[in-house]
């Protein structure tokens, strides 16, 4: 049996590049991997001149940026073409983290045939409404989302995309930031983290089309890895998708795993994610053999 390949999806103002500590685990566990930028990321994205210090903040909230206008099917799309040139050369796991699960759950709607398993990461896997909505509800009630509020820069409506300064000093929105995302993980941690992100994200996430359909994502094999310490997708809530997958295709439920990590702690420190993503690469090997 061919060797799968494990294609990796990065979350909101994130890239290809957060995956680079994983991918060296993995490879370590002989695990072939593929880090894959969506559109409008990695060496696609807008870096306003204005973000670089000392700031120009005129111009930072000003500046036009490439990733305006990219849609979630764009997203969908540009995922299809790497997960075909994967398919060519055997069997394709996609993972997919944080906000990269709306892109994962929309390309199994549209090309359920290009994967072989399916794996969250304290992802977005909308099933009753869609991703945005999910916000709305009482298991996201706790959240404190007001770092990232005061992250936020320029007019989205203005912008046509959503603009975040991770390159400020303000100590209280850092601290906010980083017990939002990684507070089990030092300083120094932390803020290379966060000169990882990109300013820019695309504003749409997808709506109620792009919802998991039985017929075609319920018929793929899936993973969900909970994160334990999740500040970001409490585990209530990652617990309540996994809950609304299983009712929608019972005889296909989850396979549930956990790792006691912060949203972003399993990538900053990634050995114990690599052992558990190197099994299900495995299982899934030796399923399809």
């Amino acid at each position: 049996m061919t060797q799968p390949t494990l294609i990796l999806v990065h979350g909101a103002f994130a890239t290809s590049f957060s995956f680079a500590p994983l991918q060296a685990e993995l490879a370590f566990h002989g695990v072939r991997s593929a880090a894959v930028d969506l559109l409008g990321h990695g060496f696609a994205a807008t870096f306003p001149h204005g973000y670089q210090a000392p700031q120009d903040l005129a111009q930072f909230i000003s500046a036009p940026g490439s990733i305006r206008g990219v849609s979630l099917d764009d997203n969908v799309q540009a995922l299809a073409e790497a997960a075909a040139r994967a398919k060519d050369n055997g069997p394709v796991i996609i993972l997919a983290h944080s906000r990269g699960g709306a892109a994962l759950t929309a390309l199994a709607n549209a090309r359920p045939e290009l994967i072989d398993h399916m794996v969250y990461v304290s992802a977005w896997a909308p099933v009753a409404l869609p991703a945005a909505e999910y916000n709305g509800e009482p298991e996201m009630a706790e959240v404190d989302n007001a770092a990232l509020g005061q992250a936020l820069a320029g007019d989205p409506g203005e912008l046509g995309l959503l603009r975040c300064n991770f390159r400020q000093a303000d100590t209280g929105v850092l601290e906010g930031l980083k017990d939002l995302f990684c507070a089990d993980v030092g300083d120094d941690e932390f803020r290379i983290f966060l000169n990882s992100l990109q300013p820019d994200e695309n504003l749409d996430a997808g709506g109620p089309e792009h919802r998991a359909q039985a017929e075609n994502w319920g018929t793929i094999a899936r993973t969900f890895v909970r994160l334990g310490e999740d500040r970001s997708i409490p585990i209530t809530m990652q617990d309540r998708l996994i809950r609304e997958g299983d009712a929608l295709t019972p005889d296909n439920p989850y396979r549930v795993r956990t790792l006691a990590s912060s949203h972003v702690g399993w990538l900053i420190r990634p050995t114990e994610a690599a052992v558990q993503l190197a099994q299900i690469t495995a299982e899934v090997s030796g399923e399809l053999s």
